[in-house]
This record gives structure tokens, sequence and C-alpha cells, in this order.
């Protein structure tokens, strides 16, 4: 449900930005970024907006307070919507729909990739090149992680795309076939 939720009032948010050719979508992404930071340094105003004992209108009232006339009426609108819909607890869910969709409109991908050992600078560059090669994106911004359980090679997400090269996942799959084998 909070996946088909994020969606919902991200997308919103996405339209908004897409409006007049697109006119507003960086200062959009500049404006959610800086205020999902902002909610994730201060947790203390994510308990007043989430405590059920504080009447909606006054938790409209303190959102506004902060960010009325600091952000974009549209930014403060959704987030007054968010609030009164009860969905606030769901407001970086949110955030990150809008934001992962503003990266795929503007040819960005995120890419998180694992490896056995640490890469160097270039093989992470040629790491990211090769994506840049077989992708359809501009750009890449990628995540580079290290997992010893691996043993060796590396696992490439993207999105939902999945790309498991490891020793790992290669045993695992020998592991089954000779399971698989019966013997008579």
């Amino acid at each position: 449900m909070a996946k088909l939720v994020s969606k919902t009032y991200g997308e919103a948010l996405f339209e908004i930005a897409m409006e007049n050719g697109g006119a507003k979508m960086d200062g959009l992404l500049a404006e959610v970024e800086q205020v999902g930071a902002i909610l994730k340094q201060n947790p203390e105003f994510d308990k007043l907006m989430m405590h059920p004992g504080v009447p909606k209108q006054d938790k409209v009232t303190a959102m506004e307070n902060v960010f009325k006339g600091r952000v974009s009426n549209e930014l403060t609108g959704l987030m007054e919507i968010v609030i009164q819909k009860e969905r606030y607890s769901e407001l970086q869910e949110i955030f990150a729909y809008f934001i992962a969709r503003v990266k795929e409109a503007k040819g960005i991908g995120v890419a998180h990739i694992t490896s056995a050992v640490p890469l160097t600078k270039e093989q992470q560059a040629a790491t990211v090149a090769k994506l840049l090669e077989t992708t359809k994106y501009k750009s890449i911004e990628a995540d580079f992680k290290e997992d010893v359980a691996l043993i060796g090679g590396m696992v490439i997400r993207i999105n939902d795309r999945v790309v498991d090269s490891s020793v790992r996942s290669k045993l695992d799959d020998l592991t089954r076939q000779l399971l698989q084998i019966q013997l008579g």
C-alpha cells in the first residue's frame, strides 16, 4: 500500500514539475532534496507530525510555519494534502519516488554496484563507462560497495534490473544443478 501511495503522490508532483516543458523540474528537485534532508535531521518534527493526539490543522500550521515562503507553493501544497490525508509517515517515500522519476526523465541512472573486493578508481570508471554503453542513460550515479561473501565478481542493480556475475551465484547455480542430477 505504501508503494501505491508514494507513487500516486510522487507522480502528481512529477506532473507539476513537467508543466511548461519541465520548467519547474530542477527547482522542485532541489526543494524536495532539501526538505527531505531537513526532515531527516529533525526527527522531533516527524514525531509531532505523526502524533495521533495533535489535530491535523495544528500539523498543517506547524508545516506552514516551517516551510511556507521558503519552498514553492506546489511543495507546501503537496505536504498539506499529505498531512490532511494522514500520509505524513510516507512523505520520504513520496520524495524518493519523485527524485527517481526526475532522474529517469533526465536520463540519469542510479546503479548500486557490489563487488567482492574494493574497486580502484580506474575499475570504477570502467564499470560506469560500460554501463553507459549498455544502457539508455546519459549519466550514471554509481554507489560502490564491497561484500566478501560474493567471493569474486560483482552484482549490479539499476532500478529493477539485476546483473549478478558473482562467483557465489555461479556456485549456487552449480549446486542446484548437481542436486537435480538423479543417480540411477
